[in-house]
């Protein structure tokens, strides 16, 4: 894009806000500030949230954290923060090593770390109780093995990090977590109320940090335009107070909104008060509404012609969407993602126990890329499938992902890739994996698929010669008839026989699985169980974690709940936020108290605990605990399903 000849050039900061992750950028600025490099635009990325704890994780930062917790009186402070000020010159003495270990620059501190004399143990360490058997002098060792002496450290060394998180949410900002920051201001919220009044109360010490890094940012880099990259509620409410910091202090700059929850929760924004922060909110693929953004801008289209975008119309006051039909940027067309400018070696390689596919998302550096835009499949009910993000699918040939995957490696010298498809789909990585073994390019990488009978033996093979190292996919509920329901397009037999071929080509295997859908019983909940009892036993996956469904207004069962035996629970009238909604399901099973039983055996399943038992004892346990010891008011059936059904679907 060529600005006029008299127009000052357009420069374009993109901000990662608080919170995302710690080990690695969230990509959505790294695709923007690649796109727009690739178009002549002069673009920069910051992400302030890995520099806001940076900066609070300091000797300084523990100082100042200590002199807001001695102003709470001592009947209001917290077991942590009691802990934090008793041991705080350990604290003050011990931050600054363990953040530089954690970010890979001093790993022989491992070996005083693991020794468990280094760091103060607060709170958050008497988890270790847990793994504690009353024999073993090392309660981690069944944990990490004789040898994992790094991993045995960072696990402890996260565990310190999470006391400190506790210790700013208990005496410093109760709203602070380190992924859901502020996240029940934001989230399926129908108003702005709850918002306003957060940004209109007395700066925390959080945001006088994050305001002063929002400053440096700007005087740094000098944009016309900041986009506010807001992938999910918890970063809602740190993104308007940069907003909020900008206008104050540059009111000239303009500042757009986009990103996932912006995709998801604003599609019906009519609440003024949001442009009081930000001047344009975007939805969808951001690449076109920023390219007619930019011309609008330098005065070369008119406001009516932006795509996508919502804006405050300055005659009335009230907000109006301006979607001007102009077809969206093809998938080979966006650019390389590029991380240049964010500080890839000061990123926290975090060890939060203990699920395997769990630690990927936390522990590392990974480069994050898009095999295919969308989801070739989208048909499953308790997705979004009506949003541009699933619906619009686009591919891009093997070559092409390989030059990219080439660009990134040789920019960043990180080969770890995080595939981060909705569903990459088996044709496009089996050219993937075949252009990557043509081109002895190495790396390691892991990605979101369709358990589908296309990923045969033969294909696992494949890409674990490429490079896979792990799979996750969504087994969600193993019931053939809630998988149908569902539309899943996959059956329990088949999954068992696409992970099996996974996992005996190496490639860890974890299971995305769901509970409280729409007409299960307590019978479906428990047949479901004993099929993945059944998955772990065979080998057949390693990994699992139980979600509790949510019905979406974007989704088939929140578009059409009667085709799913529900009721949708009548939603107030909105202005912002619309994403969740409730509903009335006529089996009136208690699910949260199943899903007690639940997570607690697939805890046990990846550990190889209780694989023999029958599924029955995980709930009526868990039962039994939260009715404080009592029998329970009913009793758990016996499961339907063959103890050797997945044996037998696997031919054994």
């Amino acid at each position: 894009m060529n600005p006029s000849p008299n127009s000052k050039p357009f420069s374009v900061l993109s901000v990662i806000p608080p919170m995302t992750q710690l080990n690695t950028p969230y990509p959505s600025t790294a695709y923007l500030t690649g796109f727009l490099r690739s178009r002549g635009v002069a673009a920069t990325q910051e992400d302030l949230a890995l520099k806001l704890v940076l900066n609070l994780f300091t000797p300084h930062g523990m100082a100042q954290i200590r002199d807001k917790a001695l102003l709470l009186p001592e009947a209001k402070r917290s077991a942590s923060v009691n802990f934090f000020l008793d041991f705080f010159e350990r604290y003050e003495n011990t931050i600054a090593p363990t953040i530089a270990f954690l970010q890979g620059k001093d790993s022989t501190l491992s070996h005083r770390i693991a020794g468990r004399g280094f760091l103060p143990e607060g709170p958050r360490f008497t988890a270790l109780d847990a793994y504690d058997d009353g024999e073993s002098a090392d309660p981690l060792a069944w944990a990490f093995g004789a040898l994992g002496q790094q991993d045995r450290a960072r696990h402890l060394a996260t565990l310190y990090l999470n006391d400190l998180a506790d210790v700013l949410r208990d005496a410093v900002d109760s709203r602070f977590e380190f992924v859901r920051y502020g996240e029940s201001l934001a989230g399926s919220q129908a108003t702005f109320e709850p918002l306003a009044d957060a940004l209109a109360a007395p700066l925390t010490l959080m945001d006088e940090t994050l305001q002063a890094l929002t400053l440096k940012a700007i005087e740094q880099h000098q944009p016309s335009l900041v986009l506010l990259s807001v992938p999910f509620p918890g970063a809602v409410y740190a993104a308007f107070r940069i907003a909020q910091c900008i206008k104050q202090h540059h009111p000239h700059i303009h500042i757009a909104l986009g990103g996932g929850f912006v995709n998801t929760e604003l599609r019906e924004l009519t609440e003024p008060r949001v442009f009081d922060y930000v001047d344009f909110v975007t939805l969808d693929s951001g690449e076109r509404p920023l390219l007619a953004l930019l011309e609008h801008l330098q005065g070369q289209r008119a406001a009516g012609r932006l795509v996508r975008t919502f804006v405050r119309k300055p005659d009335t006051g009230t907000v109006q969407l301006m979607n001007w039909s102009e077809p969206d940027v093809p998938f080979e067309e966006v650019g390389t993602a590029t991380w240049d400018g964010l500080p890839l070696n000061d990123y926290l390689s975090l060890l939060d126990m203990l699920n395997p596919m769990h630690r990927l998302w936390s522990d590392g550096r990974w480069n994050k890329l898009t095999v295919a835009h969308g989801c070739y499949w989208k048909k499953c009910s308790f997705c979004d499938v009506s949003l541009d993000y699933i619906s619009r699918y686009e591919t891009a040939s093997a070559q092409l992902l390989v030059d990219r995957i080439e660009t990134i490696v040789k920019e960043t010298g990180q080969t770890g890739f995080h595939f981060v498809d909705e569903a990459a789909p088996p044709k496009a990585l089996k050219a993937l994996a075949e252009e990557l073994i043509r081109r002895k390019v190495h790396i390691s990488w892991w990605g979101n698929i369709r358990f589908e009978k296309t990923f045969t033996p033969e294909l696992a093979e494949l890409l674990a010669e490429s490079g896979c190292i792990a799979m996750s996919g969504g087994l969600e509920v193993a019931s053939d008839r809630l998988l149908k329901l569902m539309k899943k397009g996959v059956s329990v037999e088949q999954v068992a026989q696409v992970t099996k071929g996974f996992s005996e080509a190496g490639i860890l295997v974890h299971a995305y699985l769901m509970y409280g859908f729409p007409t299960q019983t307590v019978q479906d909940t428990v047949d479901a169980l004993e099929y993945v009892r059944q998955l772990f036993e065979n080998g057949c996956i390693q990994s699992g974690f139980f979600h509790r469904f949510a019905c979406t207004v974007h989704s088939p069962v929140g578009l059409n709940p009667e085709d799913y035996g529900i009721e949708l629970i009548p939603l107030p009238p909105v202005s912002f936020g619309k994403n969740d909604i409730g509903f009335i399901d006529r089996t009136g099973v208690d699910h949260d108290l199943l899903g007690l039983g639940l997570k607690k055996a697939i805890y046990n399943f990846m550990h190889g605990i209780g694989l023999e038992e029958d599924v029955r004892t995980w709930f009526q346990d868990a039962l039994m605990e939260h009715a404080g010891g009592k029998t329970p008011a009913f009793k758990i059936p016996k499961s339907t399903v063959s103890r050797r059904k997945i044996e037998q679907a696997l031919g054994h």
